[in-house]
């Protein structure tokens, strides 16, 4: 059996190791959905899908419902050659028939102990990416104005004190009266587009 897995819907095919007979159904990605589908077929049953975003969660409900699961890199996947209408319901049966065939590469599921380690390790790394992001952009709006920091080394305690009580109101000092000018700008604009509007509607 395969399975196209997304977090909405999940789309199933099943071959009948003897007959060959093919069954497919949209599933939703409840697991006891799944596996109720799963055990309704002849067994001994067996299953593959994709690693991907949902992780392997579906892989250990299955596996401690007693049915073996396989989950698959999909970039050591093979593809069917010259077809390249991908659907769901494709894939699923693509996995189908490569898991009859024993073609399937599995990969190693790791614990829920080393799963949340690595979910925790990304996690820092995104929030490091996010802080590097905000610190150039903060960067390039101070340097934008004017206001260049000459007390040595960058974000260090010394440099975030010159931020928030020298840099910041140099800043807003500033902006205040490019806001005010835009803004009397706006409003010296604002007749004559209404009376093009009034034109236009007329």
């Amino acid at each position: 059996m395969g399975l196209d897995v997304h977090a909405r819907s999940v789309a199933a095919a099943a071959i009948d190791g003897y007959t060959g007979e093919l069954f497919q159904a949209k599933l939703t990605p409840s697991y006891d959905h799944i596996t109720s589908w799963l055990t309704d077929k002849p067994g001994p049953v067996a299953v593959a899908y994709e690693a991907g975003p949902t992780g392997f969660g579906l892989y250990r409900h299955l596996s401690a419902a007693g049915i073996r699961c396989e989950v698959v890199a999909p970039s050591k996947l093979q593809r069917p050659a010259g077809d390249r209408v991908k659907t769901d319901a494709k894939d699923a049966i693509h996995l189908a028939r490569l898991l009859r065939l024993d073609e399937i590469s599995p990969v190693v599921v790791p614990s829920v102990e080393q799963e949340s380690a690595r979910d925790l390790v990304r996690a820092r790394e995104d929030c490091r990416g996010d802080l590097m992001r905000a610190r150039h952009r903060l960067s390039k709006l101070l340097l934008r104005n004017g206001i260049v920091y000459y007390g040595g080394e960058a974000w260090t305690g010394k440099h975030e004190d010159w931020l928030r009580h020298d840099a910041l109101p140099q800043l807003v000092s500033r902006q205040r009266p490019e806001r005010l000018r835009a803004q009397r700008h706006r409003r010296r604009q604002r007749p004559g587009l209404v009376q093009a509007h009034l034109g236009h509607a007329q």
